[in-house]
Order: C-alpha cells, then structure tokens, then sequence
C-alpha cells in the first residue's frame, strides 16, 4: 500500500505539473482530516509521511499556551507549567506531541481522499500561478471581466483573477461582462478564494501608474510625480518635479496637442487632471495647486500645518471649486489644511488674533496697552516666544531697554509656569471614564479640562461648534469624539 501511495503521488505530481511535496502533503492532510474524526472536541492531529517508504506516523499535539493566558481549547492546548513538567525545556508556541494510532488509508473515504488532494492540487497551481504573475512585477492589472460578485468585479487575466471592489470603481462607471479593464494591483491577499489580487480604479497611485506608462521621462527619471489627489472620474491634480533643467515637466506631462494627458484622462472616464509644479517651498506648491485661482496673499502657521489662502472676490468661488471640490484636492495633494477666505475676512482674523494676542500680554505680563502692542507689532505672538526667543533679538527693539527685556521674560516664564499649574491641577480634576475614553490624548483632556469639560457626559453634552473651539479640532474629528461619549446613553452603561 505505501509503494502504490508513492507511484499515485508521483503520477499526480507529473499530470498536474505540482511538486511531489505538495502532493504529499496534501495526502497528510487528508490523513489528519480522517483521524481526527475519531475523536471528540477540536483536537490537533499531525501526520508525516516518510518521502523515501511512504511509511507514515500520527501525533496528536498541543499547543503550549503561557499560564496566565488560560486555555481556550482544553483539547489542543497546554498551560506552559504543565507542558514543562513532560518537556522541560519546552516554551510558549511550541508543541507537545504525542504518537497515536495511524489510520489505515484503506479507511479513508476514497472521494474524501481525492476532494482533499485534489483541493490542495487546485491550491498549489493557485499560488503557483500567482507567483508567476506577481513575479513580472507589474503594477497594473490588464484584464477582462469576467463576472459579478456581490457587486464587486472580478477580472481575468490569463488563469489569474483579481478584484475589482465597489468603492475602488470610478462613480457611474458601468463595467459589463467582457469589457477590457486596467486597474492598479494593489495588495494580494492570499486567503480570499477566486480572486486574490485586490484592485483599484480610484486610487491616486493608479493615475500616477497611468501617467508613468505615457510619460518616458518618468521612467528615466528625468521627471517625478511627486503627489496626486482625486475625485475620481471627475477631476484630480498632480504634482510634477523636473530633475533636468531642460525638461518642462508640465509640458512633457500634456504632451503633443495634449495626447499624453488625454491618454490618462480617457482611461479615467474623462477625468480632468491639472499639473500643478511641485516646490519645496509649502506656501508657493500651495499657490500652485490652487490653479487657475490667483491667490492676493498667504499666511502659514507651522504650528497646524495650515495656511490661510486670501483672495479676491473675483477668485473666491474658484479657489473654494464647486462644492469645494478645488481647495479639497489641492490641501490633499500638498498635505496642508487650507483656509480660503477674501480679504475682509482674512482682516477681521488678523484683527481677532491681534486682540487676543494684545489682551493675553497686558493680563500676563502686567504690561499696559503700549508695551503690548510693540510686542505685537515687533512679531510676538505668545508668552513662549517672549520667554524663549534668544536674548540678542528682544534687545535689538528699539524701545526696550535691558532692563525691560530681562523683566519682560521672567514675567512671561513666571505666568507659563503658573498656567501649567494651573493646566495640570485641572487635568487631576478629569474623571477617570473621560480619560479612558478612546482617541482622548494628553493635549485633548488638558484642552477639555480648561473649557471645564471635566466628565463624560460634560463632553457628550458639547455641540461640534463648542468642541472645534475648545480643541482646534476638524468637525469631523469633534463629530466622531462627540458620538464616542455618547455610546454608554445608548448602551445604558454608565
């Protein structure tokens, strides 16, 4: 019997094109499937078969656990102080095995034998096909498809399948059987059945893909796409950089008469792309990526990796887009948040931001209106910066003496401090359930804890207006904190 096992494997393996190990293995996992029948719960059963006799032998095994995890299946796991006192220097993950009573293969089901090898065979030409293709190292997927699942698409190309799911398909697109599809691969997870190569027609990657296939240069590396950001199958924008100065990067992009971008575009179901040039400096990518609005000035704030964009009226409308469409894409593609506002608006902030500032040094400091506003005026914004900025700068404004510097800085260390103090006895007063609350950081309780917000339901009583304050959080962030302090009303947790 253990010869005729190794001449049906060794036929399997040369009809199938599957090396005899995976055959072979597949026959073990038949074995263990048989075995384990003969026994009650879910227990572990391992067989090995000798590749030279085909002689073959049976275990029964179990899992060694760590003993403050607890077992949760008594009958393939071991507590580790209980596997040590059979292995000694057995430790967590191993396995302690046990010799049991080999079933004959005569036993076995003869079809439940051939579906399980024959599943295992199916398996192997699977990955094995799938190495092949993945090994080209394509990064786009050029197929046909093939059928419909659960409205996602499948498409084939050759015996490989991948997935087109519904939200990586470009809005109002409609894709019928056979159509000719192109989509970006970008994952393949092995433990989907069918269709293992995970696809994307929205992503930015796959217009950056697209645009690499229609532009040689960026293979040559004498252009780069720097960044893109879409709304597919309406509008997107890229960010283009040119490594040779003899090279136009946007020019090269559009291409002859427009051929190159209207490559990209067609294959995007007329998706309008603007090529923005990319900069090192944020304030001028952002200029740029606002295109065709013209920007009248800009503010940038480090501190919130944002920027206050100030045009005209004439250049209102066009910045923001419709439905904002224009200032969404281009914070997306130069990763800042920005605020587009005209220039009444951008002067009533300066002037709040002056009052605040000018109110926060006269309280502070003990200075009176005048000393605030040439601070103000000389670039300060924050007690940090009086405290902290290097001496020789305070001392260069013409209206300070000294003295009045050095005064000027232990004030504004001396009401730091005391603001911290003051910061952290009002931490201390947070309830333990706020601070346990998921996405809650230091910063955010310390912010919370100051705008008095002191409990849970403190927090889920806020409005998202009263919480963006308190926090400098987007509505969407404060929306999603806000319903997270709510769940124990609904659960009737307290």
């Amino acid at each position: 019997m253990n010869r005729e096992l190794l001449m049906l494997v060794e036929a399997i393996s040369r009809e199938k094109n599957v090396e005899r190990d995976v055959v072979l293995g597949a026959v073990e996992s038949a074995l263990a499937q048989a075995t384990k029948k003969l026994y009650q719960g879910e227990v572990d059963i391992r067989v090995s078969i000798d590749r030279d006799s085909g002689e073959y032998e049976t275990f029964r095994r179990w899992l060694v656990v760590p003993d403050d995890a607890g077992l949760q299946n008594p009958d393939a796991e071991e507590l580790l102080m209980d596997a040590r006192e059979r292995v000694a220097d057995i430790e967590v993950g191993e396995y302690i095995e046990e010799a049991v009573e080999s079933v004959p293969i005569g036993r076995i089901g003869a079809m439940a034998a051939k579906q399980v090898i024959l599943q295992k065979i199916r398996d192997a030409e699977r990955e094995m096909l799938l190495n092949d293709f993945m090994s080209r190292g394509e990064k786009i997927f050029t197929g046909t498809v093939k059928r419909m699942d659960k409205g996602d698409i499948i498409v084939e190309s050759g015996r490989v399948e991948g997935r087109l799911r519904r939200g990586e398909m470009i809005p109002k697109e409609n894709l019928r059987n056979g159509d000719r599809v192109r989509a970006m691969i970008m994952e393949v997870d092995l433990t989907l059945r069918g269709a293992p190569i995970i696809l994307s027609r929205s992503a930015p990657e796959f217009m950056i893909e697209l645009f690499r296939n229609e532009v040689p240069e960026i293979e040559q590396g004498l252009l780069e796409i720097k960044s893109c950001a879409r709304d597919p199958g309406s509008r997107a924008k890229i960010a283009v950089l040119s490594h040779d100065k003899r090279v136009d990067p946007i020019g090269t992009c559009v291409g002859v008469r427009g051929t190159r971008v209207n490559a990209v575009t067609n294959e995007l179901a007329g998706e309008r792309v603007d090529i923005v040039l990319w900069s090192d400096d944020p304030a001028q990518f952002v200029i740029g990526a606002l295109a065709p609005a013209n920007v009248t000035s800009i503010v940038v704030d480090e501190e919130k990796h944002a920027m206050d964009v100030v045009v005209d009226e004439e250049n209102l409308a066009i910045a923001i887009g419709r439905g904002g469409q224009n200032v969404r894409l281009a914070s997306d593609l130069t990763g800042w948040k920005i605020n587009i506002m005209d220039a009444a608006e951008s002067a009533q902030k300066q002037a709040n931001e002056t009052d605040a500032a000018r109110r926060l040094f006269m309280e502070k400091l003990d200075v009176d209106e005048e000393i605030a506003n040439i601070l103000i005026e000389e670039g300060f914004a924050s007690l940090e910066e009086v405290a902290y900025v290097p001496l020789q700068e305070m001392l260069e404004i013409e209206s300070f003496d000294e003295d009045t510097v050095n005064e000027l800085r232990a004030r504004a260390k001396d009401a730091l401090l005391t603001m911290e103090i003051v910061r952290e006895e009002s931490v201390e007063s947070v309830s333990q359930d706020l601070r346990d609350l998921e996405g809650l950081t230091p910063e955010l309780i310390a912010k919370l804890a100051e705008g008095g917000v002191h409990t849970r339901d403190d927090l889920a009583d806020l409005a998202i207006d009263e919480l963006t304050e308190l926090t400098g959080q987007s509505a969407e962030d404060a929306t999603a904190l806000i319903m997270k302090a709510r769940e124990h009303w609904f659960s009737g947790q307290e």
